[in-house]
């Protein structure tokens, strides 16, 4: 006859890595004794630069904006499907 295999009754724990902890402030890279400055851009560089990032910003936050009206219309489908099958929704507040 076939004998029964049974499992060890040892309890595995599950291995969890160690979460190194995050400073509050980013340390400083120690200084060579010689600092350098960045080089400084012209002022029309540097304002072409902020229109061209806040114009970026915009278009991002209307693709954003677009993505969370089509996000809630697919809900709303949804939750009037449910309705139509009897299922009782409540909002939460």
């Amino acid at each position: 006859m076939a004998e029964k295999i049974q499992a060890p009754k040892t309890k595995v724990e599950p291995q969890v890595p160690e979460i190194p902890e995050i400073p509050d402030k980013p340390e400083k890279a120690p200084s060579s004794g010689t600092e350098q400055k960045a080089p400084q851009m012209p002022k029309e560089v540097e304002v072409g630069f902020h229109q061209g990032a806040i114009t970026t910003l915009v278009n991002e936050r209307n693709e954003l904006l677009k993505m969370a009206q089509t996000v809630e219309i697919i809900m709303q489908s949804h939750v009037k499907r449910l309705e139509e099958l009897g299922v009782k929704i409540t909002k939460k507040q």
